[in-house]
């Protein structure tokens, strides 16, 4: 039987603030991906989270540099990607690692590996939401004797819209 480590599992007892101010750990950040046809909001949606050592954000501009007569050099920023990259261990029955490590992920192209994704602070509620490929570099790293590692990122497809949780109603 899988794990299903739901968003409002992990929320559960947790009040965002939107005014905090401080300092943030990675551990204050969910990643959480669409697994199923089933899960219709965001609170359903699994977390990556069972066996994972490591979730990194990271934007990737693209810019174009122009020459100019008088002004010189500009550059100009049109466009910027998500980039989430995921390692941890592995974790036989956890949800997400089941599905990412899934045959039709793994080989899988084009749409067929886009799926929603949910990134946000639980301290402030707000992050962002969008379509992702989830692309698996790794699905079985380590030496004899440790524990086996995976990695994947999730690349977006558009730009992410902005997010921010909202406990579901009971």
């Amino acid at each position: 039987m899988a794990i299903s480590l739901k968003v409002s599992d992990v929320m559960k007892g947790i009040t965002p603030n939107p005014e905090y101010e401080g300092f943030a750990t990675n551990d204050d950040y969910i990643l959480a991906i669409k697994t199923e046809e089933s899960q219709a909001s965001e609170n359903d949606y699994i977390v990556v989270q069972t066996g994972v050592t490591g979730h990194e954000a990271s934007l990737n501009p693209v810019t174009t540099d122009s020459q100019y007569i008088r002004t010189g050099l500009v550059t100009t920023k049109t466009g910027t990607q998500r980039t989430l990259t995921i390692s941890g261990e592995r974790y036989e029955g956890d949800a997400f690692q089941d599905f990412c490590m899934s045959h039709a992920i793994k080989f899988g192209h084009g749409s067929a590996v886009v799926v929603p994704y949910i990134y946000f602070c639980m301290l402030t509620g707000k992050g962002e939401k969008g379509n992702a490929a989830l692309i698996v570099s790794d699905d079985q790293t380590g030496e004899a004797g440790s524990n086996a590692g995976f990695s994947a990122e999730l690349r977006s497809t558009s730009t992410p819209s902005e997010y921010t949780y909202q406990a579901p109603s009971e």
